[in-house]
């Protein structure tokens, strides 16, 4: 059983530049990332055919790819894990949107199981961008939307995260699901 201090350490490394901290952190979360894909994947059960395993390990490839970034504890990189797994689903979509534009030729996949199905891909890439306006607007209630659903993080979890208290997270995720429920049916934003 790993510590708090443990994976603290771990990403301290990591964000440092030892690529080898990554190596020794993964295994740690791997269960919690696997657990949070798929509540996510749960939850819209129906909406989207998604194979956990796949989704965290393209999230892990890009996570290895990139620059590693300086992060405090388990709960921002679960964030930057919700992110990256945001980012994922979304390229897929758009990727399989435009194949199928341009007449149907095969899109790629992100993994032999990680599919959406075409009738969801313009609800999916419609949430994207409702997700993206109310970001120009209000970024933190943004990442709270985004870390609830894309990264099934708790509420706890997502004020550690973004340093806020839990009040401040309900309150705001309240706000938001309203102006996204709002923004989702056509209507106009909520001044």
């Amino acid at each position: 059983m790993s510590t708090p201090l443990e994976i603290t350490g771990l990403l301290r490394r990591w964000g440092e530049g030892d690529a080898g901290a990554l190596d020794q952190l993964i295994p740690i979360v791997y269960d919690r990332l696997r657990q949070l894909a798929h509540q996510r994947l749960q939850a819209e059960r129906g909406a989207c055919s998604l194979n956990t395993t796949d989704l965290v390990h393209e999230a892990y490839l890009r996570l290895v790819d990139g620059q590693a970034p300086s992060l405090n504890d388990r709960s921002h990189f679960l964030a930057l894990s919700s992110r990256v797994m945001r980012h994922l689903l979304i390229d897929h979509a758009r990727a399989r949107q435009a194949a199928k534009r341009d007449g149907g030729a095969a899109s790629p996949e992100l993994g032999p199981l990680l599919r959406i199905p075409q009738s969801d891909l313009d609800a999916f890439t419609d949430l994207d961008e409702a997700l993206r306006r109310l970001e120009a607007m209000d970024e933190r209630q943004s990442r709270i939307l985004e870390q609830r659903y894309f990264g099934g993080l708790s509420l706890e979890e997502t004020a550690s995260a973004l340093n806020v208290s839990l009040t401040t997270v309900k309150r705001e995720l309240r706000s938001a699901r309203a102006w996204l429920a709002n923004e989702l049916r056509g209507g106009p934003a909520p001044a």
